[in-house]
């Protein structure tokens, strides 16, 4: 019986997954037939191994393969090839009986005609012979190993989750109001800070002016005359 499978694994660690992949067909007294591993820049790394596992030890390889992480697809199928083995051997027996039977032609032959035609016919058996053997050898080493592709991925990394816009409530009524009086209180204090500042900076010029006016002011009332009283009428 001929197994294959093909098993997708996602893992942490890429390489040390291969690793112990690579164990894994080892200790089952198998072999890793192709590898393959890709790691560009900024993407996530890949690999892929090719495995010959005996046939005895296919399932329980295989399951042991399916824990390096997380499964993300796995097949498998059977292949019964005792019916083609059978055959092949059969056609290998009858073709070695027929190049037996040429070569004791050969030693047999009396003319130099008879010897070249059954070397000629010795040559065609033998190819035939060994293009049989090869099917018998490939076919036989179907039935003893049996072939996992194994692909693995690494793990994503998770993007940070995009931060939650705020929306601004809707403003009611009173809400309205309240803002328009904390902006209207917000620009009369501003009117009178600036109304501050600025009798704040005249104050010099009013006092340095405002001193000798008031002098000047009592000085020339004094040294005004008095206004005349009216006379009195005399009696009739």
């Amino acid at each position: 019986m001929s197994y294959t499978a093909q098993l997708t694994v996602r893992a942490k660690d890429v390489n040390q997954a291969l690793a112990k992949a690579r164990e894994v067909a080892t200790a089952a007294g198998g072999y890793v037939g192709s590898e393959s591993v890709t790691a560009p820049a900024g993407a996530v790394p890949a690999g892929q191994l090719q495995l010959k596992l005996p046939s005895a030890a296919f399932q329980s390889s295989l399951d042991q393969l399916a824990g390096l992480g997380e499964v993300l697809s796995r097949t498998s199928q059977a292949e019964d090839l005792t019916q083609q083995v059978a055959d092949v051997s059969s056609r290998v027996q009858s073709q070695q009986a027929s190049v037996e039977r040429v070569r004791a032609l050969m030693g047999q032959a009396k003319s130099l005609a008879e010897v070249t035609a059954l070397e000629a016919e010795l040559s065609k058996r033998e190819a035939d012979l060994e293009s049989l053997q090869k099917q018998q050898k490939e076919l036989g080493s179907k039935t003893s190993y049996s072939t996992v592709t194994l692909n693995l991925r690494g793990e994503e990394a998770i993007p940070e989750p995009a931060p939650k816009k705020v929306e601004k409530e809707d403003e009611g009524f009173w809400s309205s109001v309240g803002s328009a009086l904390s902006g209207g209180w917000h620009v009369l204090v501003l009117i009178v800070r600036g109304l501050a500042v600025a009798v704040a900076a005249v104050s010099p010029f009013l006092l340095a002016l405002g001193v000798p006016a008031l002098v000047a002011y009592r000085f020339l009332r004094r040294r005004r005359p008095a206004p005349a009283k009216p006379a009195e009428e005399e009696p009739e």
